[in-house]
């Protein structure tokens, strides 16, 4: 039975070891190998339980990822994603970043129930369904979902889309986007999901929900965006109440 002295001496160990490794971080670059566990538990005189519970805290952070039969690595700096009305293309840009896409599917199909609602269109209105592949730096970001009436641009072709921005697309048409609502929630990568972003099935995402809508308040588009959970932090910009 381990006693309250113990457990505080494990804990101890615990926290030694993440100063350790944090130390040995600042040494490395993003994508470098972490020496093997085997390696690290007898640099360090610890238990590889110890070890594991340690990094298993910096991988939760974000600090590092485990890859799965190929190790340990530095992880990517995550990207602050502000809750404001702008692309994926802007926001990438501001960050100094080069923003890329790839067009997965590009379709026309009736709306139906769900999306004529999210689009206030009659179920049989036709609509354009995009999925595309979001990069930054080449490396995959986030998989959107883009749905659109027709109408609205009736001539829109797949190919125009590559790697460009739709608000882009939309100001060229004199379209303004006045206003939109926004969902963000926690999720997971379907194993599909996974593959096209590179990361192991089931790993921590955010699933964004947002309609747009013009001037007059009709929706221009409802999209879904899932972005890779290790790669994003939310962040928000706050103010005091105005009195």
């Amino acid at each position: 039975m381990r006693t309250g002295g113990e457990g505080r001496n494990g804990n101890t160990k615990r926290q030694a070891v993440r100063r350790e490794l944090l130390a040995m971080l600042e040494g490395l670059e993003p994508g470098d190998a972490l020496p093997s566990e085997r390696r690290l538990v007898d640099e360090l005189g610890v238990s590889r339980p110890t070890l594991r519970q340690a990094v298993d805290g910096l991988v939760a952070e974000g600090l590092l990822e485990r890859r799965h039969g190929s190790g340990t690595y530095v992880a990517e700096p995550r990207i602050a994603v502000p809750l404001t009305m702008t692309s994926f293309t802007e926001d990438m840009i501001r960050r100094g970043m080069k923003p890329g896409g790839r067009v997965l599917s590009f379709r026309t199909e009736t709306a139906g129930a769900r999306i004529g609602r999210r689009l206030a269109l009659p179920p049989t209105e036709e609509v354009f369904t995009i999925r595309r592949l979001r990069l930054a730096d080449g490396a995959a970001m986030a998989i959107e979902t883009l749905y659109l009436p027709r109408a609205l641009m009736p001539g829109l072709r797949r190919d125009v889309l590559e790697g460009r921005s739709f608000y882009d697309l939309l100001r060229g048409a004199g379209i303004v986007i006045a206003s939109g609502t926004e969902t963000i929630e926690p999720t997971v990568t379907t194993p599909d999901e996974a593959a096209e972003l590179d990361v192991p099935a089931h790993t921590p995402a955010f699933l964004f929900e947002r309609v747009t809508r013009d001037e007059d308040g009709r929706p221009l588009e409802y999209v879904r965006s899932l972005y890779r959970g290790d790669r994003y932090r939310l962040e928000l910009d706050l103010r005091p109440p105005s009195h």
